[in-house]
C-alpha cells in the first residue's frame, strides 16, 4: 500500500512551479474560455501562417501565467505544418535577464541557430575572427584564454558574457558597432543552412525567443527605459534576422507610453495571456474560472502524480471543498501562484488529506512575500485599482503590473467585445496596509 509520504512527495514534484509542460501532454488544461477566448494557435500561429512574408511578433502576460507552455503549443502547431521552430528560454540561452541588452539577445540567437540549424558557420567565423584580439582580451581573465591561436566558440562568448558582469561591458562594447555585420553574417547562416533542410525557405523558419519578460525595468532620468531601448530603439536590430521572429516582452510595456509604437514597429497586435478569472468585476466567484482552476490541481495530482483513481480529490486528498476552492481562489488565477502554494501546502502536511491549516499557512506565506514587494505609497494605487478594475498610465501602476501585485483579467461580453479588466492580487486584501488605504478611499460605516 502506498503510503501518505510517497503521495504527498508525489504531488509535490507534479507541481513544479517552474517546468512547463510540453506540447500534447494529457495534464494541459485548456483555459481559453475563461482567458477572453485568448488562443496563441490562432492569434500568434495564423499571423506566421497566413502570411507571405517574414513576420515580427511580441507576446506578454503576467511572469507564471503559462506562456511557455502555450509558446511549446505554438512550436508544435507550427511544426505539424512543415515549419522548422528554434525555440529557447532567456535563462537557458546565457542570458542574465536581470541586466539584458539587445546585444545579449542578439547573441543569444546567433548561438542558438547555429546550435539547432546544420549548415557552414563559416560566415559567422569570419565574424569571430575580424575582432578576435579585442574578444580575447575581454575573456581571457574569465574563460583561460592565454593565446590568440586559441579559438573563440560563440558558445564561449555567450557564455562569458552571462556569468561576468566584467566582461559583460567589454563584450557589448565590442559587439555593438558591429551588430549590423553580425546580422548580415548569420543571415547569410540562415539562408544556406535552410535551403538544405526540407523546408528549404527561411519562410519556414521561426525563432521564438521566451522569458524575455523577466527582465525587469530600469528607469533612468530624461532617458528611455531599458525595455524601450530593447524593443523599440533597437528594434530595427531585433527583426532583421531572415525568419519569423516572436518575442516575449515584459507586460509592463505593453501599457507604457510606447504601445502605439510598438504596434507600428511589429506586425500585429501585441497577443497578452491574462489571468483565469475566478473572481469577476464585483467580486464575485466565477464559477467557470473557478472549475478550470479545480481541473488543473485534479490533472496534477491523478495524471502527474500518478495518484490511484479509487481516490477522490475531495475528501481523500483535500479535506473538504472549500479547501480546494480557497487555494484556487487566493491565487488569483495566477498559473505560477496555485502550484507554489500547493507545493507550500504539502510541506506543511504530515498525512492525508491536506487541511485548512496547511492552505492557510501557504496562502500567508504567499501573502507575505507579495506584501514585501509594496511600497508604501503604492497601497493607495492598488486600493484605487480594487475601486475601479481600472490602472493608469504611469510608471507606478506599470511596476505593480510588472510584479504582479496587479493582474489583468478578460472576458467576451454579450456583444462579442474583449473586455480588458485589472484587479489586485487576491492576497494583498488581507493585508492591513491595504485595508488602511481603502478605508481612506471608502471610509467604513460607522458601528450602530
Amino acid at each position: 500500500m502506498v503510503s501518505d509520504f510517497e503521495i504527498l512527495r508525489s504531488i509535490y514534484n507534479a507541481f513544479d512551479p517552474f517546468e512547463p509542460l510540453p506540447a500534447g501532454d494529457p495534464v494541459y488544461v485548456n483555459c481559453s474560455a475563461v482567458r477572453g477566448e485568448e488562443n496563441i494557435l490562432i492569434d500568434v500561429g495564423r499571423q506566421i501562417t497566413y502570411s507571405d512574408r517574414i513576420t515580427h511578433q511580441l507576446y506578454t502576460g503576467h511572469r507564471g501565467a503559462g506562456k511557455s507552455t502555450e509558446l511549446l503549443r505554438l512550436k508544435d502547431s507550427l511544426e505539424k505544418d512543415g515549419y522548422h521552430v528554434v525555440y529557447f528560454a532567456a535563462e537557458e540561452a546565457d542570458i542574465d535577464p536581470e541586466d539584458a541588452q539587445y546585444t545579449d539577445i542578439l547573441l543569444a540567437c546567433t548561438r542558438n541557430l547555429l546550435k539547432d540549424l546544420q549548415g557552414d558557420q563559416k560566415p559567422i567565423q569570419n565574424w569571430l575572427q575580424s575582432r578576435k584580439r579585442e574578444l580575447v582580451d575581454a575573456m581571457q581573465s574569465e574563460v583561460g584564454f592565454d593565446s590568440l591561436n586559441a579559438e573563440v566558440p560563440f558558445s564561449k562568448l555567450t557564455t562569458t558574457l552571462k556569468v561576468s558582469p566584467t566582461a559583460r561591458a567589454q563584450i557589448r562594447k565590442i559587439v555593438e558597432p558591429h551588430t549590423p555585420s553580425l546580422i548580415e553574417a548569420l543571415n547569410t547562416f540562415i539562408t544556406e543552412a535552410i535551403a538544405q533542410t526540407p523546408q528549404q525557405t527561411t519562410h519556414k523558419l521561426v525563432l521564438i525567443v521566451d522569458s524575455l519578460d523577466r527582465i525587469p525595468p530600469i528607469l533612468r532620468e530624461n532617458e528611455p527605459s531599458n525595455h524601450e531601448q530593447i524593443f523599440v530603439d533597437r528594434s530595427e536590430q531585433l527583426k532583421l534576422l531572415n525568419c519569423h521572429v516572436i518575442y516575449t516582452v515584459p507586460i509592463s510595456l505593453v501599457y507604457s507610453g510606447r504601445a502605439p509604437d510598438l504596434r507600428d514597429i511589429y506586425d500585429a497586435e501585441i497577443q497578452v495571456l491574462p489571468m483565469v478569472m475566478v473572481r469577476d468585476q464585483v467580486g464575485n466567484v466565477c464559477e467557470p474560472g473557478l472549475e478550470i482552476m479545480r481541473e488543473l490541481v485534479r490533472q496534477r495530482v491523478f495524471h502527474a502524480a500518478g495518484v490511484s483513481a479509487d481516490k477522490q480529490l475531495v475528501g481523500d486528498i483535500f479535506d473538504a471543498a472549500e479547501t480546494l476552492d480557497q487555494l484556487c481562489l487566493m491565487s488569483g488565477g495566477h498559473m505560477r501562484n496555485l502550484m507554489l502554494m500547493a507545493q507550500e501546502a504539502i510541506k506543511q502536511t504530515t498525512a492525508l488529506p491536506i487541511g485548512k491549516k496547511a492552505v492557510r499557512l501557504a496562502i500567508t506565506k504567499a501573502r507575505n512575500t507579495y506584501r514585501n514587494a509594496v511600497y508604501e505609497p503604492q497601497w493607495p494605487l492598488l486600493a484605487r485599482v480594487w475601486q475601479t478594475k481600472e490602472i493608469l498610465n504611469d510608471e507606478a501602476h506599470r511596476e505593480l503590473l510588472f510584479n504582479r501585485c496587479i493582474l489583468e483579467y478578460r472576458y467576451i461580453d454579450d456583444e462579442g467585445e474583449i473586455v480588458c479588466w485589472r484587479d489586485i492580487h487576491p492576497l494583498l486584501r488581507g493585508v492591513k496596509e491595504f485595508q488602511a488605504a481603502l478605508d481612506k478611499i471608502e471610509p467604513s460605516p460607522p458601528t450602530p
